[in-house]
């Protein structure tokens, strides 16, 4: 198990405090991936038992998170993802299809939270929750963020195995889609497959661009 502090429920139990009485922890991953649809995770905890090890998804190896999935997942009082498909990347931009991925995890849920706690300082919540919490490193220090990461995490690492059968020359069963050495070289080798962004601009150095037009969007994607 990857070493670190464990996260606590000392956010969610601020909000209860507060009289929030549903706090639900919201996680995206993908966003900086080339290839594979933008996944977003929502984790609802009961208040009183914890499942150990539970970290930010990044801290932990790919086998580590298979072997807490079925547990979190188990363990929850409600959870879902909700994912955004690279067309829906390049159609909408990646600030709109966080937000639709977003709503369709929290739909998901089979109950409406009172607040959401999420990483970092943009909020894609709002307004599919009403109240957003939004904390710096939640995923390290928030245990339903982190929570909600695992799964979001596991959920799109096996989409992305799956479609590796598809398209083997991405290596997408070890990279997920993420730029890597490999992926980079079969850019170069083979073009975009069907799974990749096509207004990805960060790509521009290694893609052909032939038999798969690029796309242009009028304002770019970033990774923040």
């Amino acid at each position: 198990m990857a070493p670190g502090r464990a996260p606590t429920r000392k956010i969610e139990q601020e909000m209860w405090a507060k009289g929030h009485e549903v706090v639900v922890g919201i996680d995206e991953v993908g966003r900086g991936a080339w290839a594979g649809p933008l996944v977003v995770g929502a984790a609802i905890l009961p208040r009183e038992t914890r499942v150990l090890g539970v970290r930010d998804s990044k801290m932990l190896t790919e086998r580590e998170r298979e072997r807490l999935f079925d547990r979190i997942a188990d363990w929850c009082e409600a959870w879902a993802v909700g994912s955004a498909s690279q067309e829906e990347c390049d159609e909408l931009g990646m600030a709109e299809a966080q937000r639709v991925a977003c709503r369709r995890a929290v739909e998901g849920l089979g109950m409406v939270p009172d607040v959401a706690v999420s990483d970092g300082k943009w909020n894609f919540v709002s307004p599919t929750v009403a109240n957003v919490e939004m904390r710096v490193k939640a995923d390290r220090h928030c245990l339903s963020v982190a929570a909600a990461s695992i799964l979001a995490k596991v959920v799109r690492d096996r989409e992305m195995r799956e479609l590796a059968e598809s398209y083997p020359h991405w290596s997408f069963d070890s990279n997920k889609g993420y730029p890597c050495p490999v992926h980079k070289s079969a850019l170069q080798g083979y073009g975009p497959s069907a799974i990749h962004r096509r207004t990805w601009v960060f790509m521009d150095n290694y893609v052909p661009w032939t038999g798969c037009p690029r796309e242009y969007r009028p304002e770019q994607p970033t990774l923040f």
